[in-house]
């Protein structure tokens, strides 16, 4: 039986409690309502973002056999989402305290839908709001 999430099971204890930080400093400023969409926004995006990283790793390791990771197909044909380099989780981990984050998050998930036309109108977006939302992620 499974007793961590997926997506937790590769975290540090020190990430988790930073995540738990930033999640209670996030619902201080949302509805519960709202709240769940931006979460499990976020936590989609992680897990589509770290399928792919697995999947790129793996094409990098073909590279000089004439595969190329970044070929949109490779993933596709996998079934994996394709992920565009700005809207990859270590693109936003990387500017994760820039006061734009929240923006950079809005763009990530307009490019996944763009890139996946399953994705279309289906994830959240809304992050840059003018409610202190983006300091979130610089804890």
């Amino acid at each position: 039986m499974q007793t961590a999430l997926p997506i937790a099971s590769g975290l540090t204890s020190a990430e988790k409690a930073k995540l738990w930080a930033a999640a209670d400093k996030l619902r201080g400023h949302l509805d519960a309502a709202e709240y769940k969409h931006v979460v499990l926004g976020l936590i989609f995006l992680k897990y589509i973002s770290d399928a792919f990283e697995e999947h790129h790793a793996a094409l990098e390791a073909q590279r000089d056999e004439g595969v190329d990771p970044e070929d949109k197909d490779e993933y596709t044909a996998e079934g994996i989402f394709w992920v565009p380099p700005d809207a990859r989780w270590s693109a936003l981990k990387d500017n994760a305290k820039q006061p734009t984050i929240g923006t950079l998050v809005d763009a990530a998930m307009e490019a996944l839908e763009r890139e996946n036309p399953k994705l279309r109108d289906v994830l959240p977006k809304g992050f840059a709001r003018p409610t202190s939302t983006s300091n979130v992620w610089a804890s």
